[in-house]
């Protein structure tokens, strides 16, 4: 994987890994979940999804490593780094409610600095319902429209009904 990624730094930023090179990053990258998770198999996990404007990556990274090491967690960073998203994989024994307790506040402040640097909570995978409350914040001004169009193409609110919109009003979720 090293020689792969260091043809990335030849001059100008070209002539990185070729089709086989780049399939092999991508088969690391994908098992880089699994070979984490095997580590603590008595342990639940969470994975985080955040992205940043590029400029702001290192900024992200390094915040994100001070509040894990800060709050006494151990948590692997990882991700697909050049188009500005990462992944923390958060994990801590199920019945573990301080850990989790600080897993959830770590999470929460990386959110709202990601928001700060003009990022997105939703880099890949979805709102979900962990973040679903950071919505109003990152698309105030879209919401209404938002819920106008899940109305409009799910007028018996079939489709996740209670997850992702926050309701007007409290933040919660909406129906």
């Amino acid at each position: 994987m090293l020689r792969a990624v260091s043809g990335c730094r030849r001059p100008g930023g070209r002539g990185g890994p070729g089709p086989a090179e780049r399939a092999a990053l991508w088969e690391a990258r994908h098992h880089a979940f699994y070979a984490l998770k095997a580590l603590y198999p008595e342990h639940t996990s969470l994975s985080t999804d955040l992205c940043v404007p590029l400029q702001h990556l290192p900024e992200i990274i390094a915040f994100t490593r001070a509040q894990v090491d800060g709050a006494g967690l151990h948590a692997s960073l990882l991700g697909h780094v050049g188009d500005g998203n990462f992944h923390v994989l958060f994990h801590a024994r199920p019945d573990d409610q301080d850990t989790w307790t600080r897993i959830e506040a770590v999470y929460d402040r990386m959110i709202a600095q990601t928001l700060a640097l003009g990022g997105t909570c939703s880099g890949e995978h979805g709102v979900g319902l962990h973040k679903r409350r950071f919505l109003a914040q990152e698309h105030a001004g879209a919401l209404e429209l938002m819920r106008d169009l899940k109305a409009l193409l799910d007028p018996r609110g079939l489709l996740n009904p209670g997850k992702i919109l926050p309701d007007p009003e409290s933040g919660a979720a909406s129906e």
